[in-house]
């Protein structure tokens, strides 16, 4: 995508590598380096030469799109490897990512007997076992043959590294507290993109916590109890603190990502863990109607699987019966207008690929809704991802397949050119790039025969907007949505076709 950029790139990497520490990591750069000469050499080895190419091709992917991976190369050219076809994700896969991982931890975990100083050597291999994945994850991605129809695979495979790292960054966490964490089992449940499977190469990592005994990780009030809450709670929180120190403090190798806890229960003011039961007493109390719109992406992700899933399973009922309180179509639209309000920005520049009219929310809040409201007597509907749950709407009859076919396609539009964005600096922005040469390096990198001028990639971006907002605005505030949200469960599922066909003609 930036050729330039990639040659830089690799004059840096040839001189990092050089000397006799970094032998191995200089000869296969050199080897790589050699595919562009070897490829008019017919004595040359077919699949070698076959497989030397295509690791070039996607180390050059990496280096021309993203600076920060280029940096991160530099820095750890042991890493080279992971751009070889055979470590392509597709190939590998979370098992594997896993491995990689908890190999790394481990390693450094026993490598030192100091608590401390081991903490601090696996917090810094598990951030390079963790970039290792991405440079695969990138590498599949930039050179896919349809880079539109693989966004979906991008989000899935950073959800699940991101899992592994979560799981791993806990082996550091138990580590780093000591016995005391053996008593407690801790599940970390995703939220937002990371629960739905749709994570950004960099973006903040929503998650709630859970505890209960370690001897009896049920999540029952009572066993709770008898093991003594307030030290099981306090030990919990030390944990998830921990935790957040693995991958979000500042280190030898820059942190991976913000942890935010901030959709649970009672938000930044309430407590930091919880058990299963304090979860659900907030939940069938307290809670407001959009936290049951947050709950559509809850999914267990690491630590104990037992109390992951008895938090899944404890909240699904109350998120599928929320569309029944009194005013929550409303309820819903009126929050969806103040968010916009608040963050309208004056002028026709508006470059927010997320937030802005036409964006990524647009979608989200449109299939979110519409999946709180039917998805209480039609079981399909209750899935995570944003994608399949349009697919479940339209297969349903409860959305057009024209509006649905705007929405898939303007929901991958949009989160392609914002992964493409992320990935230069890997910093996180949910804005197409203001600057030329940056707009010229996602066109080409997406279709260089159609986007390489930015006026076209800034056109396609409009004009995906213009949709998207359209149905947005006739689906969401859709007159019959608020009457079918007070019908009961049974009225719902004795006609559905019929209250199908209403819907479509409000």
């Amino acid at each position: 995508a930036a050729p330039d950029l990639a040659l830089l790139t690799l004059v840096r990497l040839a001189h990092e590598v050089r000397g006799p520490s970094r032998s191995s990591q200089a000869r296969l750069l050199a080897s790589l380096l050699g595919t562009l000469t070897a490829a008019q050499d017919p004595q040359a080895e077919p699949g070698a030469r076959g497989n030397a190419h295509h690791h070039l091709r996607r180390l050059l992917a990496v280096l021309g799109a993203s600076s920060a991976l280029g940096d991160f190369l530099v820095a750890h050219p042991q890493c080279l490897t992971a751009l070889h076809p055979s470590r392509s994700w597709q190939d590998e896969g979370p098992h594997e990512a896993a491995q990689v991982l908890g190999r790394a931890v481990r390693d450094a975990l026993s490598s030192c007997q100091e608590r401390s100083q081991a903490t601090t050597r696996a917090t810094a291999a598990l951030r390079v076992a963790y970039r290792d994945r991405l440079l695969a994850i990138a590498a599949d991605d930039l050179c896919a043959a349809d880079p539109l129809a693989h966004t979906e695979v991008v989000g899935t495979r950073m959800a699940q590294l991101a899992d592994a790292a979560l799981e791993t960054g806990l082996l550091v966490a138990r580590h780093a507290v000591g016995p005391a964490a053996a008593e407690v089992a801790l599940a970390v449940i995703a939220m937002g993109k990371t629960g739905a499977c749709e994570l950004n190469y960099i973006s903040d990592v929503d998650v709630v916590y859970v505890v209960a005994p370690a001897a009896c990780a049920t999540g029952s009030a009572d066993e709770a109890a008898q093991a003594g809450e307030e030290r099981l709670l306090i030990t919990g929180t030390a944990l998830a603190t921990e935790l957040a120190r693995v991958v979000s403090a500042s280190g030898t190798e820059p942190p991976l990502w913000p942890l935010d806890t901030g959709l649970r229960p009672e938000g930044k003011d309430g407590a930091l863990v919880r058990t299963l039961a304090s979860h659900l007493t907030y939940y069938e109390r307290w809670a407001s109607s959009w936290e049951f719109q947050a709950l559509l992406k809850a999914r267990a992700c690491a630590g104990n699987p037992g109390l992951g899933r008895a938090y899944e399973e404890g909240v699904a009922p109350l998120v599928w019966e929320a569309s029944r309180r009194e005013n929550f179509v409303d309820d819903a639209r009126a929050m969806r207008q103040r968010v916009e309000h608040d963050s309208a920005r004056p002028g026709t520049q508006d470059r927010r690929i997320k937030l802005g009219p036409g964006g990524l929310r647009d979608v989200e809040f449109t299939v979110q809704l519409l999946q709180l409201v039917h998805g209480r007597a039609d079981e399909s509907l209750r899935v995570r991802g944003t994608l399949r749950a349009l697919a479940a709407l339209s297969a349903g009859g409860y959305v057009s397949r024209e509006d649905a076919a705007v929405l898939d396609h303007g929901y991958r539009t949009l989160r392609l050119l914002e992964h493409r964005s992320q990935l230069l600096r890997l910093r996180r922005t949910h804005e197409l790039p203001s600057r030329q040469e940056n707009l010229r390096r996602i066109g080409r990198g997406i279709d260089r025969e159609h986007l390489a001028d930015p006026e076209e990639l800034r056109e396609l971006f409009q004009s995906v907007r213009r949709q998207v907002r359209s149905v947005h605005e006739s689906v969401y505030y859709r007159p019959l949505l608020g009457a079918a949200a007070a019908l009961s469960r049974d009225e719902m599922a004795m006609a559905p076709r019929a209250a199908h066909e209403r819907l479509a003609a409000g």
